[in-house]
C-alpha cells in the first residue's frame, strides 16, 4: 500500500507537524505501507532528516492509495486537487477547519471536541477526535508503562519550546534561571532552532544538560519533576506521562487547548507568548506548585489502545 504524507518543518511553521507525521509514517511502515513525505525546502525543513528515518521524500504529486495531510496552509481547495491522484485522503487538524476527506484526525481536548467537526466534513468521513485518539511515539507508551510515583518537590527541570522555538522563550527561561538553582536542568532544542548554538553555550558555562534532535523525550520526561514548555502536541506527550507542566501559547492553534488543558489542571497556562517574559518565568521557577497536574493528566489520556488511529487509518485502505 502506497501513502504519501504531505507536511512541512520551517523556522516560522515549526517542527511539530512533520515529527508527529513521522510517528504515523513508522507505525504504517511496520504494517507493510510504503510511505513517502512530500515536503517544500523552507528555511529550517527537515528533509533531511526524515530521509534519515529511511522514508523517501518527494517534492511534487505521485500517485498513492491514500495521501496523510499535516498542514494549515492547505485546505479544503488543495485538498479536492489531489483527488485525482489519490482513492483515500485523510487530514490531521487541530483548528475545526472545513475539510474534502475520508478520515479526519484531531487529537486535541477542547470544549465540545466530539462535535466541532459535525457538518464540516463529508457525512462519509470517519472522525477520531479527542485524547483517544493520541499520536503517542512507542517510547511514550513504554514510559508510560513503567511510570513510578512522581516527587512533589521540583529537583530536574525539563525545558523544551518546540523544535524550532519562533518566539525565542527558551532564551526567555534561560534568562529566568540565572538566579534560581536546580539539581538538574535539561535544555532541548530541534535542529531548526536559529540560536541552538548560543544555547548550547549557556548551558555549558552553567553545567545543564543540553539536548539537540534528540529521540527519547519520554526518556527525560519520566525522569524530570516539571516541564517548562509551549502547548501544542507536547502539551499531550506530557499530560501522557504525567509530567507536571507550564505552557505558553506561541501559536494560534495552540490557544483553546492550552486554555482547556488549564482549566483541567493538567498545565500552568502563561499565556500568550507577547506578555510573557523572563520575569513570568523567573516568578513561575519560584513558585513552582506541582498539585495534583500529575494525576490529572494521566486521566485525561488513560486508554486500553494506544494509537488506536492506525487501526482506522489501515481499514481506510484494506
Amino acid at each position: 500500500m502506497n501513502i504519501v504524507i504531505r507536511a512541512d518543518a520551517s523556522v516560522t511553521i515549526g517542527s511539530g507537524h512533520v515529527m508527529r507525521c513521522l510517528t504515523i509514517a513508522k507505525k504504517l511502515r511496520a504494517a507493510g505501507c510504503d510511505v513517502a513525505f512530500w515536503m517544500e525546502r523552507l528555511e529550517g525543513h527537515l528533509i533531511d532528516y526524515v530521509a534519515q528515518q529511511g522514508f523517501r521524500c518527494i517534492e511534487e504529486a505521485e500517485h498513492a492509495q491514500l495521501y496523510i495531510v499535516d498542514h494549515y496552509g492547505l485546505g479544503i481547495e488543495w485538498e479536492r486537487s489531489i483527488r485525482p491522484f489519490t482513492k483515500k485522503l485523510a487530514v490531521i487538524d487541530d483548528l475545526a477547519r472545513e475539510h474534502d476527506c475520508d478520515l479526519l484526525l484531531d487529537q486535541n481536548v477542547v470544549p465540545h471536541f466530539a462535535t466541532r467537526y459535525d457538518g464540516i466534513v463529508p457525512a462519509h468521513c470517519v472522525k477520531l477526535l479527542g485524547p483517544t485518539y493520541l499520536i503517542m511515539r512507542d517510547e511514550f507508551i513504554e514510559a508510560r508503562a513503567k511510570l513510578m510515583p512522581r516527587s512533589k518537590n521540583v529537583e530536574r527541570l525539563l525545558i523544551f519550546m518546540g523544535g524550532t522555538d519562533p518566539t525565542n522563550e527558551t532564551m526567555k527561561v534561560l534568562e529566568a534561571l540565572k538566579n534560581h538553582h536546580f539539581a538538574h536542568v535539561d535544555v532541548v532544542v530541534g535542529n531548526g532552532n536559529p540560536v541552538k548554538e548560543q544555547i548550547a553555550a549557556i548551558c555549558h558555562e552553567r553545567a545543564y544538560h543540553y539536548h539537540c534532535q534528540i529521540d527519547y523525550m519520554a526518556q527525560l520526561m519520566i525522569q524530570a519533576d516539571f516541564a517548562i514548555g509551549a502547548g501544542g502536541s507536547t502539551l499531550w506527550e506530557r499530560c501522557y506521562v504525567g509530567l507536571p507542566s507550564s505552557s505558553t501559547i506561541v501559536a494560534d492553534n495552540q490557544s483553546e487547548t492550552t486554555t482547556l488543558a488549564h482549566e483541567l489542571q493538567v498545565t500552568i497556562n502563561l499565556g500568550w507568548h507577547e506578555h510573557v517574559t523572563a520575569e513570568t518565568y523567573a516568578q513561575l521557577l519560584q513558585y513552582i506548585a506541582v498539585g495534583y497536574m500529575s494525576e490529572n493528566g494521566l486521566q485525561l489520556t488513560a486508554t486500553d489502545k494506544p494509537n488506536a488511529w492506525c487501526h482506522k487509518v489501515l481499514e481506510l485502505i484494506t
